[in-house]
């Protein structure tokens, strides 16, 4: 074997710094946020976090939920963030941080821990990934085939599906949306649609494209509201808005393309419907929906 032959498979190995720790939480419901950093690497996506169960009993993983807004459970310094939840006792989690052969300074990735409540309800089953596994479906499973638009995660029901200009959730019910996902079947790629859920004042979750869930299963977090926008060919051929109820007994909306739709009180997001129709034209009426009262401000 030649000298450059030999070297070329170390050529293909680059090394990464990774650093452990070990994070002891109280009982409740806390966000990681991963901060937005201008040492973020677009190309690699470094610095990179993961949050996991570490793997002596203090993880306690039968106490412990993790969910990422991510899918692949990474969190970036873009403004990712985890979702953990602890009941019984305090419990220890693991956090690993990925970072460059060659660190700037200033260039390690910036957590913050948000405490979002003290609830000590039991979670839902955790897979042995780590995720929280969805709400077991209702008796009639079949129904699960039929093709939908909206996917949304509701307190007490697990998935519920249905198409664009259908509400989904239910009026009056006082049961939250947790996430949803929204995938149009027809006419708009999944790449030119982009939401985001509220979760707290002047706090949004990072966007996502169509079809990914955003949100949580099976962790008791209701979402206080969305937003959603189309954008490339999609936001020139047509538009959105879109309605909710929450379960102060609020309704908002119609809400147009790219304003949050939320109660002015931030209640739970109980029902929503999205419409997406040819520029220039009205939106449709939702009849299924209380009377609509103004959104809230606009943020800066």
């Amino acid at each position: 074997m030649s000298d450059a032959a030999a070297e070329r498979p170390n050529k293909l190995v680059n090394e990464l710094r990774v650093s452990g720790h070990l994070m002891t939480l109280d009982p409740g419901l806390f966000c990681i946020v991963c901060n937005p950093s201008k040492a973020a690497d677009a190309a690699t996506g470094l610095p990179g976090v993961r949050v996991s169960l570490p793997p002596g009993p203090l993880g306690r993983p039968d106490a412990v939920a993790i969910s990422t807004f991510r899918p692949d459970g990474w969190m970036t310094p873009f403004g990712d963030a985890a979702l953990v939840r602890i009941t019984g006792a305090p419990a220890q989690i693991l956090v690993t941080v990925y970072q460059g052969a060659n660190i700037i300074e200033g260039g390690s990735p910036n957590l913050q821990v948000l405490r979002l409540s003290d609830s000590l309800a039991p979670p839902a089953a955790v897979a042995p990934s780590g995720q929280p596994q969805a709400a077991a479906a209702p008796a009639a499973a079949p129904a699960a085939k039929k093709v939908v638009d909206m996917i949304a995660h509701v307190q007490g029901q697990g998935d519920v599906g249905c198409m664009l200009g259908e509400r989904i959730g239910t009026v009056g019910s006082g049961q939250w949306v947790e996430g949803f996902a929204i995938a149009p079947t027809t006419g708009i790629p999944l790449t030119e649609m982009e939401y985001q859920a509220v979760l707290g004042r002047d706090w949004l979750s990072p966007w996502v494209d169509g079809g990914q869930f955003c949100g949580s299963r099976g962790m008791a977090l209701p979402l206080l509201g969305l937003r959603l926008r189309l954008k490339g060919a999609a936001a020139e051929t047509f538009d959105c808005s879109y309605s909710a109820t929450f379960v102060d007994g609020k309704a908002v909306g119609p809400v147009p393309a790219g304003e949050p739709c939320e109660s002015p009180d931030l209640a739970a997001l109980e029902s929503f419907v999205v419409h997406i129709y040819p520029k220039g034209e009205a939106p449709p009426a939702d009849p299924g929906a209380k009377p609509a009262r103004k959104p809230a401000a606009k943020r800066k």
